[in-house]
């Protein structure tokens, strides 16, 4: 096992090193003095691998501190007054979700090609050390990570140790179920989207239970690490007693699996909005009477109906859940009424940042540009004013009421909840309704414009303009923002709708003025 490490991580580090050479290469400074021989140079190597130690060791630890710093803002937000003890109860939720999604073991990668596929070696050694090798480093970050904080939060050493150990275990038992599963089914477990959604949402849920003083026990979680443990031996005895991780390995790190890899993101991207075959026929009566744009954008979204509905429709299933488990809760126990009620009355900011993430403007125009646009813009036609508002105002309508969907959830959950505990006038009930419906019309408007003027695909529908990042971190920075907002549910209203209404007419005068110049193939 040691010599199967060590060579493996000899490979990581010549292809680390060659990579980096490469990358320099390329980059003008250094295009004259960069030659072929310099691959040969066994003193230049030696330094770029030192250099490649320390970077790679202090993005590690860069990344852990990142993640336990997140934990600790988010602590800090929904329970202030608590921020331990919501540290502790996120820590722990956010770990078995990745016991459902940081699976490394069946992971595509070129390492594991030429390892495995290449140069031949055993594929039960090398998941064995590649295991034990990430276990290692998963428990000295980890073990930072607590030192760190636990001097900011006052954390015992008791709890601390619970945890660190929990995550051990639990990677184990991830690993493991991950394996068994794809074995059973022949597939990776999180590749099924509706499962993998419905798993997230539900936990994620679970991990703001402490916005109501909700915590997940000391107890609980040293109940839970000790049956990690028993979870985890088992876990370590079915991975070390299948036999077909050769087959297994050569199966999934193909060839071109292992090298388009850095290119996954983008065929995902092209997969997630891939028009399937059945979708390719519209009955007549759907288009019956209909020309111009109107047929085109009919079209075009009824070939795209189960794209564009599905990820609408897997949310709104996961928030029904939610607000289902809400209710409940509320009806065993009605000590949470008064923080409930207090929160949609007082605090509706929040659900900026969740329409925000729920809203599918960003999928939609994905699916507008790899399906149609990225052809169509190659016609002058296609960009002319008065075809580009007319098609605008017909997509704008339609992605609307798409997204329309789990924000109708949402208003309606909102409402059930403040009737349950303990109501208010008919004004509030309005409004409050009306709030969310103008949050879910004021995000569609939003993708569609900035799309429009700032088209950022290229044809591998990878975001290539930088104006068009900025743009979306800054409306993620103003949706957080407005979390910690405390202004009444009526006002929120009124401001929302006056918002939206000149947004969209704005909105509609720059598609008008500025897309002609703007929207075109990067």
């Amino acid at each position: 096992m040691s010599r199967v490490l060590k060579m493996s991580l000899k490979i990581d580090m010549v292809y680390a090193i060659n990579s980096f050479i490469y990358v320099l290469s390329k980059l003008p400074i250094f295009r004259d003095l960069i030659t072929e021989d310099i691959y040969k140079s066994k003193t230049l190597k030696k330094c770029v691998g030192i250099l490649g130690i320390i970077l790679s060791l202090g993005k590690m630890i860069c990344y852990r501190l990142l993640y336990f710093l997140a934990i600790y803002l988010i602590s800090k937000i929904i329970c202030p007054d608590n921020i331990g003890k919501a540290f502790i109860h996120i820590y722990f939720i956010f770990t078995v979700i990745g016991m459902f999604i940081n699976n490394k073991l069946l992971n595509v990668s070129t390492k594991k090609y030429f390892s495995i596929v290449l140069f031949g070696m055993d594929a039960k050694e090398y998941m064995r050390s590649s295991l034990g090798w990430d276990l290692f480093l998963s428990l000295l970050l980890n073990s930072l990570g607590f030192l760190i904080f636990s001097l900011v939060l006052k954390l015992s050493l008791m709890s601390c140790l619970v945890l660190i150990l929990f995550s051990l275990f639990i990677r184990v038992v991830g690993e493991g179920f991950n394996l068994f599963f794809y074995k059973k089914f022949n597939y990776i477990w999180y590749n099924n989207t509706i499962l993998y959604f419905i798993i997230l949402g539900l936990l994620l849920a679970v991990s703001i239970l402490p916005y109501f003083s909700i915590f997940v026990s000391f107890n609980g979680i040293l109940i839970a690490m000790i049956a990690s443990f028993i979870l985890f031996g088992l876990g370590i005895f079915y991975l070390n007693h299948v036999d077909d991780y050769q087959i297994i390995y050569k199966k999934l790190n193909t060839l071109k699996a292992a090298f388009n890899k850095d290119n996954q993101r983008a065929y995902s991207r092209q997969a997630m909005v891939a028009v399937r075959d059945k979708d390719r026929n519209i009955s007549d009566k759907r288009l019956r009477g209909k020309k111009g744009y109107e047929l085109f954008n009919t079209i075009f979204f009824e070939r795209h109906k189960e794209i564009l509905f599905r990820s609408a429709k897997n949310y709104a299933v996961i928030l029904g859940i939610g607000y289902l488990l809400v209710l409940l809760l509320v009806i065993v126990n009605n000590s949470f009424d008064s923080s409930i009620r207090n929160f949609l009355l007082n605090r509706l900011g929040w659900f900026v940042i969740i329409m925000y993430f729920i809203n599918r403007g960003a999928i939609i125009t994905q699916a507008m540009f790899f399906n149609c646009d990225h052809a169509m813009l190659t016609y002058n036609f296609y960009r002319e004013p008065k075809v580009l508002l007319g098609l605008f105002k017909k997509r704008l309508i339609t992605v609307v009421k798409v997204n329309l969907l789990p924000a109708f959830i949402v208003a309606l959950g909102n409402l059930v909840l403040l009737v349950i505990t303990g109501g208010s006038s008919i004004l509030t009930y309005i409004t409050s309704f009306l709030f969310i419906i103008f949050l879910s019309v004021f995000f569609s408007v939003h993708y569609m414009v900035i799309y429009y003027l700032l088209q950022p695909y290229n044809k591998n529908m990878e975001i290539k303009k930088v104006s068009y990042s900025i743009v979306s971190l800054c409306t993620y920075f103003v949706a957080y923002t407005m979390s910690d907002l405390a202004m009444s549910s009526l006002s929120f209203s009124l401001l929302g709708l006056m918002f939206t209404g000149c947004y969209i007419i704005v909105g509609l005068f720059l598609v008008y003025k500025i897309a002609p110049r703007t929207f075109k193939i990067n």
